[in-house]
């Protein structure tokens, strides 16, 4: 694949529009759906022109399809998240509809930024699957069920044994899941209290309608004082109008932090996984020690702990010498295939948590950058919105200074 990840870094893509559409599912049963056109662009072809490479359209069904598949072959990697499906944490104005198009233009934006970082990834960008999703557009569903991913699929159930049957689980891993639960919690506080301060917000601009109204209907009976009233009503209409814009702005900022959000959810699977191979060494290094001392009680004749081939021996009779060298035989064998196990899980534990923790690390700069840059443009906008606020104001002042 090191011809793809070349390619990767030669062209741009793009998730450039969506359109509603009618099909059948499944079921056989018809439905409405959104689509998103996919476009790739080479950065410099061979003549040094740029020259759009692919175009084709996807369903978000299908970038989930994709996400899926890469959680589970690439279990060490924190796998970008998509975008919602549908609109969470939003003031009461804003249609929660995933058919909106307010909505399914953010949600556009959000799933080309997950293309973008899944292309960036180190070692995502390299994948044939991605590579296929990005380029073909028939057949690419069957080429995803043929690797067989669903198979490799870990159980909800058997991760949850994992979680509370681990003897010996990795600080560094527990901490990191105590860190994701924490991000979350925190992430999804700032954008209850957001939606919150965009109501009260919201509420608060559009009173300044009545302000507008209330001044035009005063400078109809004023001669003296109806032009400097008309124009201060006018400066108050267009503050109250004013919010709708802000407001949808706003909801960019908040998807930044919602992405962050769900990649709490990517932080806890990677801590899942080695719960579950850290439950699987501790089951193999359990059974190995069962199978020792097995072997060496049959050895010496001796059992230092109740079985039910203990009291079975005791009630029927010791085994003849030559069944007991077979058994013997036969746990030796056993042994040395779960010694050769025990050091193959051992080894690719090691590198699980090698690969893992630098992928984290990656993941944490990231978020520290974009985080830090979309709370001070957060910032900005807001210092911005104040002065225009004060502008309005103070033009109002002007015109009630000239009546």
């Amino acid at each position: 694949m090191t011809g793809n990840h070349f390619w990767l870094k030669k062209i741009e893509i793009s998730v450039s529009e969506a359109e509603k559409r009618t099909g059948r599912n499944a079921m056989n049963m018809q439905e409405t759906y959104t689509a998103y056109l996919i476009e790739t662009r080479s950065v410099e072809h061979a003549d040094g022109q740029s020259v759009l490479t692919d175009s084709l359209w996807r369903r978000y069904s299908e970038f989930e399809l994709l996400r899926n598949y890469l959680l589970v072959y690439y279990p060490h990697v924190v796998v970008p998240p998509l975008p919602e499906k549908r609109a969470e944490f939003v003031w009461h104005k804003l249609s929660a509809d995933n058919m909106d198009p307010d909505f399914v233009e953010r949600r556009r934006i959000g799933l080309e930024n997950f293309l973008l970082r899944v292309a960036s990834h180190p070692v995502l960008c390299r994948d044939k699957i991605f590579y296929l999703f990005l380029t073909q557009e028939g057949n690419w569903k069957e080429t995803v069920n043929e690797t067989g991913f669903q198979l490799k699929a870990d159980s909800r159930l058997k991760a949850l044994n994992a979680t509370f049957r681990v003897k010996n689980p990795d600080k560094r891993f527990t901490e990191l899941k105590h860190y994701s639960d924490e991000l979350q919690s925190v992430i999804s506080h700032l954008l209850r209290v957001r939606a919150r301060v965009a109501d009260r917000l919201y509420g608060v601009y559009k009173v300044h309608g009545n302000y507008g109204r209330v001044f035009s209907e005063w400078s109809a009976i004023e001669k003296e004082m109806g032009d400097g009233l008309q124009s201060a009503g006018h400066h108050m209409d267009v503050y109250a109008s004013s919010i709708d814009d802000i407001l949808e702005d706003e909801e960019h900022y908040a998807d930044q932090l919602k992405e962050y959000l769900f990649y709490a959810e990517a932080l806890r699977a990677v801590c899942r996984k080695h719960e579950l191979m850290q439950y699987d060494l501790e089951t193999a290094a359990q059974d190995l020690a069962s199978k020792k001392q097995q072997c060496e009680e049959l050895a010496t004749g001796t059992i230092r702990t109740f079985s039910l081939k203990g009291m079975t021996t005791k009630l029927f009779g010791q085994e003849t010498p030559e069944q007991r060298e077979a058994r013997i035989k036969v746990l030796e064998e056993q042994i040395n295939e779960g010694e050769e196990q025990l050091k193959s899980k051992n080894l690719e534990g090691r590198e699980f948590v090698k690969n893992a923790w630098a992928d984290i690390e990656r993941f944490k700069e990231q978020k520290n950058r974009d985080l830090k840059e979309a709370l001070i443009s957060y910032a900005v906008m807001q210092i911005s919105m104040c002065k225009k606020g004060i502008q309005v104001w103070t033009n109002a002042k002007e015109c009630f200074s000239k009546m």
